[in-house]
Parts: C-alpha cells; sequence; structure tokens
C-alpha cells in the first residue's frame, strides 16, 4: 500500500510502536497523546518472547535487553514457609532464546518514543480525543474534549488503552488490582535476580517482587514491588496505615524488609485497577482498535505489552499486503484474533486461582495443582503460557524469536 495518511491515538506501547512501524512503511502518521509530554503509567512489567521478536523486528531488542533484568522463570510460594506451588522455567520450552525481560514502563516508553522522535513522526500533545466522525468519503476525523477536530484520516489507530472513548464501552471490572512501587534493588537481597517471586495467602493475599533492571534516570538498578489488593478495600488500607501493612508483609515474606524501609509515604505506592474486555469488533470503517483497546485483563499472565506489540506488528503487516486499508485491517484482526481469544480466557480462568476472595481454588491450587505442575508436560505448557507462545501467535506474522544475548548483565553490576 502507498503512503496513506493515519492518526494513532494514544502513546502507550501500542501507540508508539504502531506509529513508527507505519512511519518505516512510508504512511504519514501523527500521534496524539492527552498529556502535555508523553509519559508512561506505572512500574514495572514483563517483556516476554512474543514482545521481543516484535522488537528484534524494529531494533529495539537489544537496548530492551541491555535496560532490563533477564528472567528465566517464575516462582510462587504459599505462606512464608509453604510449598512451592509455581515453578515456571522458560528453559522447558527447550529454545535458546526462551527468557523474559523485566523492564521499567518508563524505560520501554523510552526506547520506543526516542525511535518515534528520532523517524520525525509529529506528536501532538494536549489533546484529549472524545470520538471521531466517519465522513462520506470513507475518512474518519478525531474530536477533542474541547469541540475542535483533526483530520480526516485514511485510518484511525486507537491505542488509549481500556477506557478509550472510541469504542463502546464493554466488560468488566475486576474486584482485584494492586499496589505497585519502583525501588531499588538491595544490596546482598534475598531474592532471586533471574526470577519473578511471588508469596501468596491464599487467593486474597499475594505480593511479588521483580527486577526490571535500570530505569531512566536511576543510579542503581530497581525491583518492581506490588501487592494484591480489592479496589473497594483501598480506603481501608490508607487508613490503617503503613505499619500495619508492612507488618502483613512481613509476615507472609520476611525477605522484604529491606524494600519495604524504602516506602515511607502512601503516595510511593500507585494502586492500578484491572478490567477484563474483548471488543466484539476491534475493526470499524476506517478504524482499528489495538492493545487495551481491544483487549484487556488482569496481568496473571503478563501478556498485556507483548499483546499490544504483536497487534502493532500485524497492524502494519495487514497494510504492506494490500491496497485497501479494510482489507488491510482485517488480516490485522483475523491474525491475531486466535491469540486474543486464547488468552483473555487463560486469564479469564487463572485470576480468581490468585486474586479472588475463593478459599476453594487456592486449596487446590496448593495441595494437587502445584505439585502436578512441576511434572512434564506441565512444564511445558506453563512454559508456553508465560512466554505468550501457546497458540502459536508469531508464525501468521512472519515472526521467529529473538535471538539470545551475548551476555547478562548481573543486578549488582548494573548497579
Amino acid at each position: 500500500m502507498g503512503g496513506i495518511d493515519i492518526a494513532v491515538a494514544g502513546c502507550g506501547p501500542a501507540g508508539l510502536a504502531a506509529a513508527l512501524l507505519l512511519r518505516r512503511d512510508g504512511h504519514r502518521v501523527t500521534l496524539f497523546d492527552r498529556f502535555e509530554a508523553p509519559r508512561p503509567i506505572g512500574s514495572g512489567l514483563m517483556i516476554q518472547p512474543t514482545g521481543l521478536a516484535v522488537l528484534e523486528r524494529m531494533g529495539l531488542a537489544d537496548a530492551a535487553i541491555q535496560n532490563g533484568a533477564r528472567i528465566d522463570r517464575l516462582t510462587g510460594q504459599a505462606g512464608p514457609r509453604g510449598s512451592i506451588v509455581l515453578d515456571v522455567h522458560y528453559a522447558a520450552l527447550g529454545r535458546k532464546a526462551a527468557f523474559g525481560i523485566g523492564i521499567h514502563r518508563a524505560r520501554l516508553f523510552a526506547l520506543l518514543h526516542d525511535a518515534v522522535t528520532a523517524a520525525g513522526i509529529p506528536i501532538a500533545t494536549g489533546r484529549t480525543i472524545a470520538g471521531s466522525d466517519l465522513g462520506t468519503a470513507g475518512r474518519r476525523r478525531l474530536r477533542f474534549s474541547g469541540g475542535d477536530a483533526a483530520g480526516p484520516f485514511d485510518l484511525v489507530v486507537d491505542a488509549l488503552g481500556t477506557r478509550t472513548p472510541l469504542a463502546p464501552p464493554t466488560g468488566r471490572a475486576l474486584a482485584y488490582g494492586a499496589l505497585w512501587a519502583s525501588l531499588d534493588w538491595p544490596d546482598a537481597p534475598d531474592f532471586d535476580e533471574t526470577a519473578l517471586e511471588q508469596r501468596y495467602r491464599r487467593a486474597s493475599m499475594m505480593v511479588g517482587v521483580l527486577p526490571i533492571g535500570t530505569p531512566p534516570d536511576a543510579r542503581r538498578a530497581q525491583a518492581a514491588f506490588f501487592w494484591s489488593l480489592r479496589a473497594d478495600r483501598l480506603e481501608a488500607w490508607r487508613d490503617a496505615g503503613l505499619d500495619a501493612w508492612k507488618a502483613e508483609v512481613l509476615a507472609l515474606w520476611p525477605a522484604c524488609a529491606r524494600l519495604l524501609d524504602q516506602i515511607v509515604d502512601p503516595d510511593q505506592l500507585t494502586f492500578a485497577h484491572y478490567a477484563h474486555r474483548t471488543l466484539r469488533h476491534p475493526a470499524e470503517p476506517a478504524l482499528i482498535h489495538i492493545g487495551d483497546a481491544w483487549h484487556s485483563a488482569s496481568p496473571q499472565l503478563g501478556q498485556g505489552a507483548n499483546m499490544a506489540l504483536l497487534d502493532a506488528w500485524a497492524l502494519a503487516k495487514g497494510l504492506r499486503e494490500t491496497a485497501d486499508v479494510a482489507e488491510g485491517i482485517a488480516r490485522a484482526v483475523e491474525r491475531r484474533r486466535r491469540h486474543v481469544h486464547l488468552y483473555q480466557r487463560l486469564t479469564a480462568l487463572f485470576t480468581p486461582v490468585y486474586q479472588s476472595d475463593s478459599h476453594m481454588l487456592p486449596f487446590i491450587r496448593d495441595r494437587l495443582v502445584g505439585p502436578l505442575s512441576r511434572l512434564w508436560p506441565a512444564t511445558w505448557i506453563q512454559a508456553a503460557m508465560v512466554s505468550g507462545l501457546i497458540g502459536d501467535p508469531l508464525r501468521p506474522l512472519g515472526l521467529d524469536g529473538p535471538a539470545a544475548p551475548s551476555h547478562r548483565t548481573p543486578l549488582r553490576e548494573a548497579a
């Protein structure tokens, strides 16, 4: 397809990646963002082999690996001295390049934003999008909260996330969210610098530590620290005070003491609300929804940013193959729909096992599923789910897994 006029709404991973890929294909792209200066929101995330495969084609995988923390396994333990109920090794996939990257959202944002800036893609800031209108010529305009508009565009890419105003409301808010903080990785830690580690008490209490490398402007490597919490208990948590909460965390995982010492103000912790939603029709005339604007879920399987990168790649590939915008976005949706629906179902299935008020589900998890999960083929199935590779999402997109890095930078050296 020759160059067309494209508006990309939203400067998260989905929007930035889509803008960069589309610009490289010769399209005229403009990014729109509601902030006066685009910025990331949140703490750490996991880039899986699926997301790395896209970043490699974009020339950004090496930078992500160097600035993040290589993750080789995920572990979960029931209580401070309980049994291991989650033990996922990427090596079970039998791929030399099977690993994850723990990375701060700000670092991933910086990698993508710098590439967008270098490509000369204009970013219109301070533009809060209120909706869009389809014109008689099949082109679409963006409407802003101030009453003005932009366009028309041959295509609008909606990367505005779960609460996008460009799509009808759907889905449901989840009862549980999490408090997040980015904290300095402690000296001589009691944590595994190559693992995402978690501790559970039933399904209503969970604490986790994820190495995330060195964020921009940080002087040393950091960890993403998170605490599961019901959204309707957030005010009660604030009223109880930090000391009461820290005592609860330490009773579950005493090794967190040096991380908790860094938290002296409740505002250091950001509460993340989660929602489960899937648009039935992610493509409309001259409009496509990608990333969380199409599909969002709890982060139990850690696929959000990775799914967004895959969506962006699928869109660019679809438009590259045809001279018709409608056909191009239809191809993108078709190549992603099966994988999206698979992970939406898997996340809906597993979320109550780790975040709910259920007593039966965690009992089954700890007494039955945990021990069985350490046996083949459960070891492979778990690794395939966590890596995002179950369902074979890369082949329809013409992608291969990323090459393994030549070395690993230990966290204590990065610090």
